[in-house]
């Protein structure tokens, strides 16, 4: 990611001075080129056409040309005396940061000594001690620095709760005291994605190197990572967290690549998903449950391309907290599940609404899953499910409403998978069957056989059209 143009004048070490000299002349040069040009306006606006010439001139005319003579003099020494007093003030400018970087660095020594302690509260006053250094960072490099290392801490070998040895109290103990530590920086990481841009303290458009954490818990709702880079790569999710209410990829992205969602419940309901990208490519979801309820989608892109949902359940609709349905709204983004394989478990798309933009199931295969689009409504954009494969499980449209838009089953194959097209609605839509091989869905085909009229929008094969259709 390229920093901004302030961020890279934020982290400019040193100071840079011209010479003396230099500065003196390109002082000078300047004021003498914008006294002529005040002079040369003047003249202009005047309308004058010369100077009337003084053979002879008074006592008066010769006092003012003395007092210009001083002026000129004078205005010269004031203009050395603002390049030095600049330059003084440079000086101490930069002097005040060098001392306050010598003693934030004294702190933050002292502060990442109380990380490395034995003892869970002397960590736990470490933690605190480098969030408040963040705060008071003298620059923004500083501040990252401090961010890297609360980041960094997280990354360390962790050992989850279920891996403990059985029967040692002691080592659960250890346990509980360090995951309040590792859950106090997530909660310190939250509190200062959830302030404003503009507020002092706030860490926004700041980098987040999760990569290879373990989070057996934890509480990031309603954080707004923005612009932030926040890299969540080849994570493990084992234990309840919750996104719920967060703020993604505002121009900028964040990583959930190869991440494994193994136990307990992710929860990123409600979230927003605007603009730049969110990249699931490749994670796993392969136990407990995971929530994409109420988000919306809008803009950028969303992949989860290559994706393995092998166990557990996704679900774009239910919430945590009920069984009531959440709408998800896909919106003018690009949302990609192209390749990803639904080997197992259950992935619920229900009422879930694609107006704009694109949805791509292309080259999915869905074997031994449940996957429902049970009242979802398609009423824009287009949703792709070319070459997909369903081979084994259960997948349901019913109650789906087709009202614009296209959605595509180009050369997909229907082999040995339940897809049920019953009670669907399609106005002004169009479901492309094009090329599809197999056995034609439940509900799709007119239930009156061959001879019924053709539904508005629909394309299938033409070895379908002379099967007699399943009932849904």
């Amino acid at each position: 990611m390229i920093p901004h143009p302030s961020r890279r004048r934020l982290e400019r070490r040193g100071l840079r001075l011209w010479p003396v000299g230099l500065a003196l002349g390109v002082t000078f040069t300047t004021a003498v080129l914008v006294a002529a040009s005040v002079f040369f306006t003047g003249w202009g606006l005047l309308d004058a056409h010369g100077l009337k010439p003084e053979r002879r001139i008074d006592s008066s005319t010769l006092f003012d040309l003395v007092k210009l003579s001083f002026g000129v003099v004078a205005g010269a020494g004031a203009l050395v005396a603002l390049v030095v007093a600049y330059r003084r003030q440079r000086v101490d400018e930069d002097g005040a940061l060098r001392e306050a970087t010598r003693l934030h660095t004294e702190r933050f020594t002292t502060a990442v000594s109380q990380l490395g302690a034995e003892s869970p509260a002397v960590r736990l006053g470490g933690v605190h001690a480098l969030a408040g250094l963040a705060d008071d960072a003298p620059t923004r490099a500083l501040r990252q620095t401090c961010i890297d290392v609360l980041c960094a801490y997280l990354r360390l070998p962790y050992t989850a709760e279920g891996d403990l040895p059985p029967g040692i109290p002691e080592a659960r103990h250890t346990y509980r005291a360090l995951r309040e530590v590792r859950h106090t920086v997530i909660r310190l990481v939250r509190d200062h994605l959830r302030l404003q841009r503009e507020h002092q303290h706030s860490w926004q458009g700041h980098d987040f190197d999760f990569t290879g954490v373990v989070f057996d818990g934890g509480d990031f709702s309603r954080a707004d990572f923005g612009d932030s880079a926040a890299r969540f790569t080849g994570a493990t999710f084992a234990g309840d967290i919750t996104f719920a209410g967060a703020r993604f990829a505002s121009g900028g992205t964040t990583d959930f690549t190869h991440t494994v969602f193994a136990t307990g419940a992710a929860d990123f309901g409600g979230s927003a998903f605007s603009g730049g990208v969110a990249d699931f490519t490749g994670a796993e979801f392969r136990g407990g449950t995971v929530y994409f309820s109420g988000c919306v989608f809008t803009g950028g892109t969303v992949l989860f391309h290559g994706a393995r949902f092998t166990g557990g359940t996704v679900s774009f609709s239910s919430t945590p907290s009920s069984t009531a349905s959440a709408d998800t709204e896909f919106s003018g983004a690009t949302v990609d599940f192209g390749d990803a394989a639904f080997s197992a478990g259950r992935v619920v798309l229900d009422r879930v609404t694609v107006s704009r933009g694109l949805v791509t199931f292309a080259g999915a295969e869905f074997s031994g899953t449940r996957v429902g689009f049970d009242g979802t409504r398609f009423s824009g954009g287009t949703v792709n499910f070319t070459d997909t494969v369903f081979s084994a499980g259960t997948v349901k449209f019913t109650r789906t409403v087709f009202a614009g838009g296209t959605v595509a089953f180009d050369n997909a194959a229907f082999i040995g998978t339940l897809v049920d097209f019953g009670r669907r609605t399609v106005s002004g839509g169009t479901l492309d069957f094009t090329g599809a091989r197999g056995t034609a869905p439940a509900g799709l085909l007119p239930s009156g056989g061959p001879q019924s009229p053709w539904p508005t929008g629909l394309t299938v094969p033409s070895v379908w059209r002379r099967t007699t259709p399943q009932s849904p």
